[in-house]
């Protein structure tokens, strides 16, 4: 998150972390080297448009904690860091509740084409009323709704990417003085429910023309929008058997749809703390609890699931209520969790460095250990690796756990060619013929 905190809270205090430093270019261009170096398929960018004002029902908590807030803008960091690196993706996060199709379909054309294909798009719909506040409503649009104006928006960006520019529209053809052949440039005509455009795309096609598509949404609307038009899905259930859940379901869901199961990516969240030793990993793990805030991750989580547990007592039992926020968090602690009862306590107890998702503790092989495990039993493909203390986490990780991984054959040891769709489906840099962006693309025989 181009902020200091994310999803491990507090951890800015530690004196080693550099979070500090998002403002500047050096810090990003840094990171994406040492993720390239680990052969990572790439760095993922979340984002809000708000502020996590739930507890206490202000921003107070999270404007002092640092709780995703200052925030800037994670498009603009994907030019700098694409030119310090060959292969790298970049997953971007943009909420098709408030910004604009039009502008926003030329957005991730150009940045495509800089990336030179490097490029994926998380799409997200929102879950903070502030958020809504700041776009001129008065509250948070309901869930189910953002998910259909969502489908709208998709199929709006489809025809501007796949269906505006033939293929060979572009000639540049310096003697006959024709760049582009107009006949070949066509007007897309939408008329959805939520959105409505009559215009040529701005952007010639770019290596994907579609960039990959990234999705989290849990819940069961959002499953079924992730098994439509997802690539690539996050999850960060509880559970290795919620999280096998979530992934066979969703998994169905895109046969049924007329897609592969392989068609879909899933990762899981994780937070690794790992030293040479479980010794160390031990010392260093009870060295990032210290600056760690428990209280800060309750104000993230507030915000997350749309209760304000500051009016929650610390055994009071945390009560399922249907709320606009994201419905997969809210059911992950009351109707799908493990645990009968969730209450502050337990959920302090479990954010000892600041976030819901307990960390991975232990030596290269240790953590190489459990990675594997869950990926056997969870049906999950990879993992989305959460920062702590940074860059250290990333550094620790990249020299420590990606060795082992290589060395029992589990983890690439050099980069495929290719766009960043080609990199991670082994199949061509477009979208596959099955899924639904296809079917908007441009054909001449039925013009």
């Amino acid at each position: 998150m181009n902020s200091v905190g994310h999803i491990a809270h507090g951890l800015w205090t530690h004196p080693r972390d550099r979070s500090e430093d998002y403002r500047r270019l050096g810090y990003w261009t840094e990171l994406a080297r040492t993720l390239e170096r680990g052969k990572f398929d790439g760095l993922f960018l979340a984002d809000i448009v708000g502020v996590n004002d739930v507890f206490g029902q202000s921003p107070e908590a999270a404007l002092q904690e640092s709780v995703q807030v200052p925030i800037n803008d994670p498009l603009l960091l994907i030019p700098a860091m694409a030119a310090v690196t060959q292969h790298l993706g970049f997953g971007v996060t943009s909420n098709v509740s408030y910004e604009r199709p039009y502008l926003f379909a030329r957005r991730m054309s150009t940045l495509d084409h800089l990336t030179e294909g490097r490029v994926g798009w998380n799409i997200v719909t929102g879950y903070l009323d502030s958020a809504a506040r700041a776009h001129g409503l008065t509250e948070q649009i309901r869930h189910d709704e953002r998910y259909d104006m969502a489908d709208d928006y998709m199929d709006l960006v489809y025809k501007l990417w796949e269906g505006s520019w033939e293929d060979d529209a572009v000639v540049r053809d310096r003697a006959g003085r024709v760049f582009t052949q107009p006949g070949k440039v066509h007007r897309i005509v939408h008329d959805g429910p939520f959105h409505k455009l009559d215009a040529i795309h701005l952007s010639e096609p770019s290596p994907q023309r579609t960039p990959v598509l990234f999705q989290a949404g849990g819940s069961e609307r959002g499953r079924e929008f992730a098994a439509t038009h997802a690539e690539c899905v996050f999850i960060n259930a509880p559970t290795s058997e919620l999280n096998a859940f979530i992934s066979a379901d969703i998994r169905a869901r895109a046969v049924r749809h007329g897609r592969r199961a392989d068609d879909i990516k899933v990762f899981a969240g994780a937070i690794v703390v790992v030293g040479a030793t479980e010794r160390e990993a031990r010392e260093k793990y009870e060295d990032y609890r210290r600056y760690a805030s428990p209280q800060a991750g309750l104000t993230h989580f507030s915000a997350s699931t749309g209760i304000d547990l500051s009016t929650y007592g610390l055994d009071d039992p945390i009560r399922y209520a249907p709320t606009q926020a994201m419905v997969s968090a809210v059911e992950s602690i009351t109707q799908r969790s493990p645990e009968k009862v969730w209450t502050v306590r337990k959920l302090l107890a479990l954010m000892e460095l600041g976030s819901r998702t307990a960390a991975i503790v232990g030596s290269p092989e240790q953590v190489a250990d459990e990675l594997q495990a869950r990926v056997a039993h969870s049906g999950i493909d990879g993992f989305n690796l959460m920062r702590t203390v940074t860059p250290e986490s990333y550094v620790d990780f990249v020299d420590l756990v990606v060795p082992v991984l290589q060395d029992r054959g589990v983890y690439k040891r050099d980069y495929a060619q290719g766009t960043l769709r080609h990199k991670l489906f082994g199949e061509g840099a477009k979208l596959p013929t099955r899924h639904a962006g296809a079917a908007r693309r441009y054909d001449a025989a039925t013009a």
